[in-house]
């Protein structure tokens, strides 16, 4: 059997990525699902949840409510507490259940929307699909809710798409990103979404490029490229050389209009190195490997379900337990979340927490590898 897991853990589903991507933006999220769901996203998946509020809730469906098709209390429910909330827009999600008995999320917005006033938007997700689709999802739909208009095109300004703690833990990264952006030139117009509000991401078709830094956002890369033909690239700035070619990837794309991948620009090995997990980071580690330290590497994309183009030749996406015992049976080293160790062959792995797959339970032992030396990572496993 395919994508069954005997040993180790699953990604953060659909609903999770929708409330992460949503967080900061002041609008109102409720995912339609069983009362007292709420606490697996909060506890596990969320680490801005315990300093920072969010209005994120759980519609509480009840048996009775699913069996006999109640979608009126959803709508009523949620018009009830936008009343008294006033939010800045509400996104609707569903999870097994609804999908199941075939509620109808689109309609449910709409009327919201008709009752309240309030910008209303489903995002179809069924809690089967990885944290990656919600995100995306939930970034597309508000780029094209609230990022309508170009009055102007501010001169080597960049938006970055594809921000959440799931993929970035709270270590700096996002703060070291924005950090490399400026000394090579950028200014930051906007963060899909950590540290910038709705307003600020109002006016993100102002850049004149955008980083892509995970799959999250490439669908709200593709709708700004589609609508204002601002180019994107996709990569992470990991390691100090591949740090250099982004930043010469971002300005040829704004030069040329073209979007990029640099991190798929190298040679894939089946004796070397494998690197797992979200492909974007994943491929730019890998790169980053590629180019420091002149390791031949793989990686194993095994969270995303279609190459988004980061991808190297040689590369694959793989899901299957079976199938990543097999892989990491061959590699020299094996750099992935700490619960990935069990399938490991011993004494060739190298840890790399990833929030979207251990949740909170090795979050401090996250590294920031924005620009920096990434020698130390490469030997520490055991």
């Amino acid at each position: 059997m395919t994508n069954v897991s005997k040993i180790i853990s699953i990604y953060a589903a659909d609903t999770s990525g929708v409330c992460s991507a949503l967080y900061e933006l002041g609008g109102m999220t409720v995912v339609h699902d069983a009362s007292g769901c709420n606490s697996t996203y909060s506890t596990h998946d969320e680490p801005r949840w315990y300093d920072k509020n969010s209005m994120i809730y759980i519609s509480a469906l009840t048996e009775t409510d699913a069996i006999m098709g109640n979608d009126q209390k959803l709508i009523d429910d949620i018009c009830s507490a936008a009343k008294e909330l006033a939010p800045a827009f509400i996104a609707l999600c569903g999870s097994p259940m609804p999908a199941m008995t075939g509620t109808d999320m689109n309609f449910a917005a709409e009327e919201i929307a008709l009752v309240t006033g309030i910008e209303t938007f489903a995002i179809n997700t069924n809690g089967t699909h990885s944290y990656l689709y919600g995100a995306g999802q939930a970034f597309a739909k508000i780029a094209g809710n609230f990022c309508t208009e170009r009055k102007k095109t501010d001169k080597m300004s960049v938006n970055i798409l594809g921000a959440t703690p799931l993929d970035f833990s709270l270590n700096g990264s996002i703060e070291s990103i924005k950090k490399w952006l400026c000394e090579n030139g950028f200014s930051v117009k906007t963060c899909f979404a950590m540290g910038s509000d709705l307003s600020e991401i109002s006016h993100a078709p102002e850049a004149q490029v955008n980083l892509v830094i995970s799959s999250s956002g490439i669908p709200a890369a593709k709708y700004f490229y589609d609508r204002f033909g601002i180019p994107f690239v996709a990569g992470v700035p990991i390691g100090k050389s591949f740090s250099e070619t982004l930043a010469q990837n971002l300005k040829t794309a704004v030069k040329t209009g073209k979007c990029l991948f640099p991190a798929s620009e190298r040679i894939s090995s089946d004796n070397g190195f494998i690197v797992t997990g979200e492909s974007v980071y994943a491929s730019s580690l890998a790169a980053a490997v590629t180019k420091d330290l002149s390791m031949p590497v793989k990686v194993l994309s095994t969270v995303s379900d279609s190459d988004d183009g980061s991808l190297a030749k040689g590369d694959i996406i793989c899901r299957s337990e079976e199938e990543l015992e097999k892989e990491f049976a061959k590699a020299s080293l094996v750099i992935a979340d700490p619960l990935f160790s069990p399938i490991c062959p011993k004494g060739r792995f190298s840890a790399l927490p990833h929030e979207a797959f251990s949740g909170r339970c090795f979050s401090k032992s996250i590294p920031n590898l924005i620009n920096a030396d990434i020698s130390g990572l490469l030997t520490q496993g055991g």
